[in-house]
């Protein structure tokens, strides 16, 4: 009996071991860029860019969505904005180098009131408030619960409204008692790192992936055991959230821009985009046609033509939008151009 217990833990211990080596090699790897910074009983992480001088643009506050950390963000819109703002890119509570602190962060309001408390510690009093898709729940939270704090909002691919269906399973299983601990110790990081290359290029469909994207965003940080409970459950609780505050909305008054690819297939632009539009008054929707879920990388122009129009710049993001989408079709006409001809079964016959 001792023998054959032996042989059913020994190789579960052995992947706990593997996993846990993992987890400190993807810390060597993508070591904290940012400053941990106390906000009541538990730590944020934040890269602050002090207002440079000659500034022209007001105080930004960049948040990243599921599955994510600071750097993607970082490495989205800092080149495109050095030396123009005060910037403050955020891992977002119990993400990247953040600690999570308490239950109330496990919801997007509770994450909104722990970046507010952020700002106050860092001698902000307001700040254009910039979300990607999970990020777009927490950024319309702080709209909602801190308008004092908000000279605008601009939501990047947002998921903000009720959807149809459910989560992926591991999100249930990561979560759920005694086997969710075994499963986010032992099993997490051998599946995510299998994963993680179609994982990423997904999220980018149908445009392509930056070559160093991976290298440079360190997505790898969300497999490390702790951080994959905590997006899990951040995760479990979002339809849930956004049925109850999605009414709401409508009590936003910030100057308010969405840009959307109609290419989304992670977060489904005719939902929450649209959604927001509507909900918002006096809110702009921009649909860059030919972009999926990444409209921070692929239309990083428009958006900062859209945070200089909340900065009281005259731009039509319309027209901005268009331009984007032309420059994206002469890229994507060059790739074609260039790529060897496709000897896959059913390739001449557009299978």
């Amino acid at each position: 009996m001792l023998a054959e217990v032996s042989a059913l833990l020994a190789p579960l211990a052995a992947a706990i071991g593997y996993s846990s080596y993992k987890a400190r090699q993807f810390e060597q790897t993508y070591p904290n860029i940012g400053e941990l910074t106390d906000v009541g009983g538990y730590r944020m992480n934040a890269v602050h860019i002090e207002r440079p001088e000659g500034a022209d643009l007001p105080t930004l506050v960049f948040i990243h969505g599921a599955s994510g950390n600071l750097l993607d963000q970082v490495v989205a819109f800092r080149a495109a904005l050095e030396g123009r703002a005060e910037m403050l890119f955020v891992d977002r509570p119990g993400h990247g180098y953040s600690e999570r602190g308490g239950p109330d962060n496990a919801v997007p309001s509770g994450q909104a009131d722990a970046i507010a408390r952020l700002m106050e510690k860092r001698g902000i009093e307001k700040a254009v408030i910039v979300g990607h898709s999970f990020g777009g729940a927490i950024t319309a939270a702080f709209g909602l619960r801190h308008p004092d704090k908000t000279l605008g909002l601009l939501f990047l691919a947002p998921a903000t409204h009720p959807w149809p269906g459910g989560i992926d399973w591991y999100y249930h299983v990561a979560t759920a008692p005694v086997l969710g601990w075994l499963f986010n110790h032992a099993i997490v990081v051998p599946l995510g790192l299998s994963r993680l290359e179609h994982g990423t290029r997904n999220v980018f469909h149908p445009n392509p992936r930056p070559a160093d994207y991976i290298e440079r965003t360190g997505p790898s940080l969300v497999l490390r055991p702790d951080a994959f409970y905590n997006n899990a459950a951040d995760f479990k609780r979002l339809l849930a959230y956004v049925k109850e505050q999605s009414p709401l909305y409508a009590k936003i008054t910030a100057p308010t821009v969405i840009i959307t690819g109609d290419s989304d297939e992670i977060v489904w632009e005719h939902l929450h985009s649209r959604g927001l539009a509507r909900d918002i008054a006096g809110s702009e929707l921009i649909t860059v046609r030919g972009v999926g879920h990444k409209p921070d990388y692929l239309a990083t122009d428009v958006a900062v033509a859209a945070i200089e129009k909340i900065a009281g710049m005259p731009r039509d993001l319309q027209a901005i939008a268009r331009r984007a989408e032309e420059r994206l079709a002469a890229a994507s006409r060059d790739r074609t151009l260039g790529a060897a001809p496709s000897l896959r079964p059913g390739a001449l016959r557009g299978a």
